[in-house]
């Protein structure tokens, strides 16, 4: 330790979080490059949203506006799309990209997408982890309780397992979404490429934060000893 910080936890972080900055850069940059461009269509974020799910058969899921920069998502409780004004308006390429990857998520729920369903089923789980474990493996190392400690890192890892799940989910709402908005005449084959490019840059931020958490858990199991022998 130094000063409180420990040496190890800095270097092995370090690449990481580099990772998720250049992520979330990159994520904006993107989006506001092809924020600016528009489709031949003209249609909206919402236009693109309902008629996606239209020709899925989907008329119980709504689309509405919600406030927030790139807060977009999917609400499975009550089935709601939820755009923020940047998607839900425009008509430009990132747009629709954004809101067709978060009606992919509606079809996923709508077919039972296995990885889904398990995501969903996870989240109290590993709200209860991001909340405590901290909290307990840092108490069990102050007081050299190391059955506190391990408790602390078996509530980390349902953090870790979360995100590793979330991959595939998010992974494949992309999928659906270039599919849907190709098969559907909804975009160019030039718009197409704008929404990979905003869709993977979207897709990196998520792998960065399963990094980070996957390069937390792994310095937790060193510090407690159970990977590599235990370093005081």
């Amino acid at each position: 330790m130094f000063y409180g910080i420990d040496p190890l936890y800095i270097m092995m972080m370090a690449p990481a979080l580099i990772l998720s900055l250049f992520a979330t850069l990159k994520v904006k940059s993107t989006f506001s490059t092809y924020s600016r461009v528009r489709t031949n269509s003209g249609l909206t974020g919402a236009q693109v949203a309902a008629e996606i799910l239209r020709r899925n058969g989907l008329s119980g899921v709504r689309v509405v506006e919600t406030s927030g920069f790139l807060s977009d998502h999917y609400d499975p409780a009550r089935r709601v799309v939820r755009l923020s004004p940047d998607v839900f308006r425009s008509n430009s390429v990132a747009a629709i990209g954004v809101a067709a990857h978060e009606t992919g998520h509606a079809i996923q729920h709508a077919r039972a997408y296995a990885p889904l369903r398990l995501r969903n089923t996870m989240v109290p789980v590993a709200s209860i982890g991001s909340n405590l474990a901290w909290i307990v493996i840092v108490i069990g190392f102050v007081m050299g309780a190391l059955g506190l400690v391990k408790a602390g890192i078996l509530l980390f890892s349902t953090v870790v397992l979360f995100q590793l799940v979330t991959l595939p989910v998010e992974f494949n709402a992309s999928a659906r979404a270039k599919e849907m908005l190709a098969s559907y005449g909804l975009v160019s084959s030039r718009e197409l490429a704008g929404v990979r490019s905003v869709l993977s840059a979207a897709a990196m931020t998520y792998v960065a934060a399963a990094a980070s958490s996957i390069v937390t858990l792994l310095y937790f199991l060193i510090r407690a000893g159970l990977l590599g022998g235990r370093d005081d």
